[in-house]
């Protein structure tokens, strides 16, 4: 399994790194053809995409640092650089959507005529190349946060270009100049929108809350089935990132129990926990009459 999730790993990097050679390409150039055309959603449209090869560019250095070995001044590895990824990747997002849509009001009051032809024609071409990375990401973006981010910046390029085609189309054929500001800002509101919810999981888990399909109050109950228990308390459940999940506790014993006794206590609540829970890292710390707060939830 090891080796797999290794060659796996390493084939999302190469795609990764194939996806920004070709974002640089398209924002290029969107940049040239929307200085040339006069299209501020072409323009929108390539700075969108210049972020994003930023945004990808950071996806790619933390998947590298990601896999980094853990050390003495970094007992954790560089394992939530990937969270910290997203976490950016989700507020530019919504910096870059909200600069968007104030030029675009500026632009709608004083429309200008724009060469529809080479917009269209310039929208083709990123259409045809977010596609590809957009394909090229789908399978890792389901099982990985930052990879998840750089397939929502991708995604939402290649709707953007559609927009701008759909823009270019109505521009060249009806003169409806006005046009461009509206799909600019609709593109805009789609960027804010993916990326607040972006936002909001990445920082969930950088905040280490407790992950939204996990209820404290059962993890109680069930561990407090193991007869040897007495009470469960002091609890803190995160996520490191998104494969570990950590469970810490302060576990209250009906009777002294020797060392040994005490860890088939604890295989049976790693088991139990990781089976009902998915929770796979438990750190527990045994008391017998300790006169502490038996509280679940403490703040130190």
């Amino acid at each position: 399994m090891g080796a797999e999730h290794q060659h796996s790993s390493s084939l999302s990097g190469k795609r990764l790194l194939f996806s920004i050679l070709l974002n640089v390409g398209i924002t290029l150039a969107q940049f040239i053809g929307g200085i040339i055309s006069g299209s501020l959603s072409l323009l929108s449209d390539a700075l969108h995409n210049f972020t994003d090869v930023i945004s990808l560019v950071i996806s790619y250095i933390a998947h590298k640092m990601a896999k980094k070995n853990a050390s003495i001044s970094r007992t954790f590895g560089y394992k939530r650089a990937e969270i910290m990824a997203a976490f950016v990747n989700a507020a530019s997002l919504i910096v870059i959507a909200i600069i968007l849509i104030k030029e675009a009001i500026v632009r709608f009051y004083e429309p200008q005529v724009i060469n529809s032809t080479l917009v269209i024609w310039l929208a083709i071409v990123a259409i045809l190349g977010n596609g590809l990375s957009v394909l090229l990401m789908k399978k890792d973006s389901q099982s990985n946060l930052n990879m998840r981010s750089a397939y929502l910046h991708l995604f939402t390029d290649m709707l953007a270009s559609i927009a701008v085609l759909i823009g270019g189309l109505f521009m060249k054929y009806y003169q409806l100049y006005w046009i461009d500001s509206i799909l600019t800002i609709m593109i805009a509101v789609y960027l804010i929108v993916v990326g607040y919810k972006l936002l909001k999981s990445s920082f969930k888990i950088l905040m280490l809350y407790t992950p939204t399909d996990i209820d404290v109050k059962k993890v109680v109950a069930k561990v407090c089935e193991i007869p040897a228990v007495k009470n469960i308390h002091h609890i803190h459940i995160w996520s490191l990132n998104e494969d570990e999940i950590h469970l810490e506790a302060h576990l209250d014993l009906h009777e002294n129990i020797s060392v040994t006794s005490f860890d088939v206590v604890l295989q049976k609540i790693e088991k139990l926990v990781n089976k009902e829970f998915n929770i796979n890292h438990v750190t527990i710390q045994p008391e017998h009459n300790k006169p502490d707060s038996k509280a679940i939830i403490i703040q130190d």
